[in-house]
């Protein structure tokens, strides 16, 4: 029985945690490290204030721990890309369809402030230099373009470039933050698809 408790509490306190989580990257995309306050965090995962506190000391804590999870993901989904089986526009297909969804551009929002501010934690700096920069991705897509453009499916040209600039479109895409009465329009998968596939 009391095995059985501590595992309900342990439960808890992950659910708790990736309430406080998911709380955070929602307000840090949108406020930044500097906007935000942990007040804010707790309201938005609907926790108090102290108990916000027993999970993270202060928002830089939290702000990095945001930015490792989201990092960690992303890297977990492009070695899922890397096994998946299929063609390499399937693959690019999946990449690009799995990153217009509102979790993912609250991760790409946070993760291009923690590598435009000034403010951010040198913890997260570091992370974001190392083995979560922007070439360690492009290196992780690079092969599956280069497959691609072997058999004709994509363009020809420099493979590297090629992967840079099409992450550097939905990178874009992902910041810009549209209300309701927008009349801007982003482009779907099929129109970004195009800039790399070739045309039959």
């Amino acid at each position: 029985m009391a095995r059985y408790k501590e595992e309900q509490l342990h439960a808890l306190r992950d659910e708790r945690r990736e309430q406080i989580m998911n709380a955070g990257f929602k307000v840090f995309a949108r406020r930044g490290l500097l906007g935000t306050k942990m007040s804010m965090v707790a309201e938005e995962a609907g926790v108090s204030k102290g108990l916000l506190y027993l999970y993270f000391s202060s928002k830089e804590e939290l702000f990095i721990n945001l930015i490792r999870e989201a990092m960690e993901g992303a890297i977990a989904a492009m070695m899922e890309l890397e096994e998946m089986s299929g063609s390499a526009t399937d693959k690019i297909r999946v990449f690009t369809d799995a990153t217009f969804n509102e979790s993912d551009r609250n991760y790409f929002r946070l993760v291009h402030h923690a590598y435009t501010s000034d403010e951010v934690p040198e913890e997260a700096k570091k992370m974001l230099t190392g083995q979560y920069s922007l070439s360690a991705f492009v290196d992780r897509l690079e092969p599956i373009f280069a497959e691609g453009q072997r058999t004709g499916e994509l363009v020809g040209g420099d493979t590297r470039k090629l992967v840079a600039a099409f992450l550097t479109s939905i990178h874009g895409l992902m910041l810009i933050d549209l209300d309701e009465g927008s009349q801007y329009l982003l482009p779907d998968t099929d129109t970004l698809m195009r800039m790399v596939t070739k045309r039959t």
